[in-house]
């Protein structure tokens, strides 16, 4: 694994001394003396490859672009169904460059956890990730999920994002500030339920069952008295199947394409809410090495790619619910449990406010904006959830 990703950087000549530097004393240590000698050569002939390559085919942009997730979920399928192509079209229509990609998707470069840093790092180019992965260090940015229940349209999701973002220019800032990436875009998911590999009716039953998901969503079990167990969709399948846990918080279109249905053939709509929480970042030094014809034309495309993964979202969820409704059995909890689950969360954000604003950021004008933007754009909170 370590041979191939180093022969994949080396590969692109976008690549700097930097990344090379930084891949060689993180992976020094795991090399035996005979790998070294490969090392040597993959690094000596990447070198030449970069310098013959930016002399003589300047216009010529290679970028790696990678996510730990596959294409079966929305987001990466859009990365490498949209983004990708339309990227690669609009330069060469409107420019000298040409570009070509090598992807790493399904974890096959970064895992869920390490894109990130691998952006920042420079192993990889691009990368699209869930801050959900980055508790320590993105802990903000999940903020939708410290707010269940909200929306469950991911359109409606995404412009109370957008306009948080915009009332808190950190959100955007602290990717360029301490990760060395820019953020190109915000990608919204479908509304959250729950999946789970046994029937149940009431809330209790949930009791003592071991349910998994991705962060802060776990602290919505509050209520059920479940057992929280963090996972990744890479793992889900064998997870449920092997008892790991029994249940997902998780968006149907994911139950679908990742086949969870056959190995949980039960679906609640809860309504937990639509949460826009990943991101779509390049490394700053890629960036700044890019062409000012090209930058313009990357931030158009991203701009599209954004509103896509809300619109895309919304109209693959009720085509995803009716297939699950012909594979299992599909239920919907009442007003009443979704209004119970949300009193018993009532006091959470606000404590999760008192966390991060101890740790010096913005929780409070972050929260208290979602709150706000989310009822201009129509929704109706079941709770009014008090932050202080």
């Amino acid at each position: 694994m370590l041979l191939t990703r180093i022969a994949l950087v080396c590969h692109s000549w976008f690549i700097l001394p930097r990344d090379l530097i930084a891949l060689t004393d993180q992976s020094m240590k795991l090399l035996t003396v005979k790998s070294w000698h490969l090392v040597t050569i993959v690094l000596v002939q990447g070198a030449l490859l970069m310098s013959l390559s930016s002399m003589a085919q300047a216009d010529r942009i290679m970028l790696r672009i990678a996510s730990g997730h596959p294409p079966g979920v929305v987001y990466v399928a859009l990365m490498k169904e949209f983004f990708q192509p339309e990227l690669k079209r609009r330069v060469e229509e409107r420019t000298e460059h040409t570009v070509r990609f090598i992807e790493g998707y399904g974890g096959s470069i970064v895992k869920v956890a390490e894109t990130l840093e691998g952006v920042q790092n420079g192993i990889v180019d691009i990368g699209g990730f869930c801050y959900c992965f980055e508790p320590s260090n993105l802990p903000l940015h999940a903020f939708q999920a410290m707010l269940p229940f909200g929306t469950m349209d991911p359109t409606v999701s995404l412009k109370v994002a957008q306009d948080v973002y915009d009332r808190v220019p950190f959100l955007t800032q602290v990717f360029e500030d301490q990760f060395d990436q820019k953020l190109l875009s915000r990608i919204a998911d479908a509304g959250y339920n729950l999946g789970t590999s046994f029937d149940w009716d009431t809330v209790s039953d949930l009791q003592g069952v071991k349910i998994s998901g991705a962060g802060l969503n776990l602290n919505w079990l509050r209520y059920a008295n479940a057992i929280p167990v963090q996972g990744s969709l890479p793992e889900a399948y064998t997870g449920i199947r092997t008892h790991v846990y029994e249940g997902w918080i998780m968006f149907p279109s994911a139950w679908v394409q990742l086949k969870l249905h056959e190995v949980g053939p039960y679906y609640t709509m809860v309504g937990f809410g639509s949460i826009t929480w990943h991101g779509l970042t390049i490394n700053l030094n890629t960036w700044n090495r890019l062409p000012a014809d090209v930058q313009e034309i990357m931030l158009e495309v991203a701009a599209d790619f954004e509103e896509l993964t809300g619109q895309h979202n919304l109209e693959r969820y009720g085509k995803d619910v009716n297939t699950l409704q012909e594979l299992i059995t599909v239920k919907q909890v009442s007003p009443e449990v979704k209004l119970n689950w949300a009193n018993a969360l009532s006091e959470w954000p606000g404590e999760m406010v008192s966390e991060l604003e101890a740790k010096g950021l913005p929780a409070k004008l972050v929260l208290e904006t979602t709150l706000q933007a989310a009822e201009d754009h129509g929704h109706t909170w079941p709770v009014r959830y008090k932050l202080e």
